[in-house]
């Protein structure tokens, strides 16, 4: 059982857990032991998620997240099986931790009256600016 918070928990038979042989230096240990998880979670299918917080985590723009709604994390960070899984465990863990955030809604606001002519004063100055930098008049046969 994966806990994220007093309300949510997510059995183990709802994880899917690989090993696989990680990539990079390692020297033989790399070779020959199957240390990396690769966590998958069907957030589609989950009926331990409230729906509104499947709705938020399905529409996040996240990488991990497969068109099926399969989420995959996969940890290949230590040079164990054990810790690479617990590490797995508490990615997902805080990906669902942070979709139970709601955010907040935008409240529309006009522009002040000074916030205005603030921005048409600085406009107009530089308008000033630019136009005294033209060539007009000046004697260039000298």
């Amino acid at each position: 059982m994966l806990v994220i918070n007093t309300d949510i928990a997510i059995p183990d038979d709802e994880l899917i857990e690989r090993f696989v042989r990680s990539a990079g230096p390692g020297g033989q240990n790399v070779n020959k032991v199957s240390t990396a998880v690769e966590l998958r979670f069907d957030v589609a299918g989950s009926p331990s998620l409230p729906e509104d917080l499947r709705a938020r985590l399905m529409a996040r723009r996240d990488r991990r997240l497969t068109g099926e709604g399969v989420l995959v994390i996969s940890a290949q960070r230590f040079r164990t099986q054990e810790r690479n899984r617990a590490d797995a465990r508490a990615r997902l863990a805080a990906v669902v931790l942070a979709a139970t955030h709601v955010p907040k809604k935008r409240v529309a606001t006009k522009p002040t009256r000074a916030s205005k002519l603030r921005r048409l004063d600085g406009k107009k100055q530089r308008a000033q600016v630019k136009r005294g930098r033209g060539t007009r008049g000046v004697d260039t046969d000298a």
